[in-house]
């Protein structure tokens, strides 16, 4: 059965704020909830709270919905062992209802904060030991690793997670979803791209999967869509613009772009037209069921929606009220 889940943006909203928006998408019958994992926002505009300090607040408050990091990069300002205690110890205010989203981040995030930022295939190898690292210690046993980025010596979780948590690893690229397939337990992508990009992203997954050994049909694939929905579309799409604009720009996940000024600058090649053609913004149920629906059909089963709208509570309550049970009735 698929599931439908909202985005959580800490780089919109401040922490507190963004706690009682995601109370009131647990309570209006969103069953996921993704939060991203960033040192700095995308415009000079936004926010940046810590964002395991708030999975752990929203744990407390929360009931039903899952949280899922979306995503974190486990290889740079974090060493893949404080990771690993950090998820782990969520469980234990959320249990069976924590996911653990990867990637090989961001110069805005990594560079910003460390003043490292690897070439892609050193990030991608370090993100392939951190997440061997970190499963090793979610066992709860001693662990000695020596790999060649990342050392522990007898290091224990001395309080592991109370039940498994899923790797879903990103993936933007079909040479991406090969990793995702082979490391991951499921695959984290955006919508916005033509269908042949995600069939060969599912394919490459899929085949990946197979090659180490597993069966895809249970791995999940989870995917974040860009929308709007409300009476005033044009306001929606201002407000992305504003918060969210460096986002929808390519270079910001591989070049050196590494403070919100820079992101902002150059989201400014993105305009009304853009985030039209990639997301949906109508005030019409229908049109969101069409557009969720194209997604669904290619194979995706975890739908995570993201209006970066003015009126966050709002967007909340009325989508799960008109749009959610059409989805579910598809």
């Amino acid at each position: 059965m698929v599931q439908f889940g909202w985005k959580a943006g800490p780089e919109q909203y401040p922490p507190v704020e963004l706690m009682k928006y995601a109370i009131a998408a647990d309570k209006a019958g969103f069953d996921m909830l993704d939060a991203s994992d960033h040192f700095h926002p995308w415009s000079e505009e936004g926010q940046a709270c810590f964002t395991w300090t708030w999975f752990g607040a929203v744990a407390t408050q929360t009931q039903r919905i899952t949280l899922s990091s979306g995503v974190t990069c486990p290889i740079l300002r974090y060493h893949p062992s404080i990771i690993a205690q950090a998820s782990a110890t969520v469980t234990h205010f959320a249990p069976r209802r924590f996911a653990l989203g990867v990637g090989t981040g961001e110069a805005l995030n990594e560079f910003a904060a460390t003043g490292q930022w690897p070439e892609y295939t050193e990030r991608r190898d370090r993100l392939a030991e951190a997440i061997e690292l970190i499963r090793a210690l979610w066992t709860g046993e001693p662990v000695t690793y020596k790999g060649k980025y990342y050392h522990t010596n007898k290091a224990r979780l001395y309080t592991p997670p109370t039940g498994p948590i899923p790797i879903i690893v990103s993936a933007l690229v079909p040479h991406s979803a090969q990793f995702a397939g082979k490391y991951g337990d499921g695959l984290w992508s955006v919508g916005g791209k033509q269908p042949e990009i995600y069939q060969e992203i599912i394919k490459s997954f899929e085949e990946s999967a197979r090659e180490a050994g597993k069966d895809p049909k249970r791995m999940p694939r989870w995917l974040e869509l860009t929308i709007g929905y409300s009476n005033n579309p044009e306001a929606e799409i201002q407000s992305r613009l504003k918060y969210w604009a460096g986002a929808h720009v390519p270079a910001l996940f591989d070049q050196k772009i590494y403070t919100p000024k820079m992101s902002q600058e150059n989201g400014e090649v993105v305009g009304a037209d853009t985030l039209k053609k990639m997301g949906c913004f109508s005030s019409n149920p229908e049109d969101h069921v069409k557009f969720v629906k194209q997604y669904i059909e290619l194979g995706f089963d975890h739908i995570i929606f993201h209006s970066g709208g003015p009126d966050q509570l709002a967007f909340i309550e009325s989508y799960a009220r008109d749009v959610l049970p059409k989805l579910h009735n598809l």
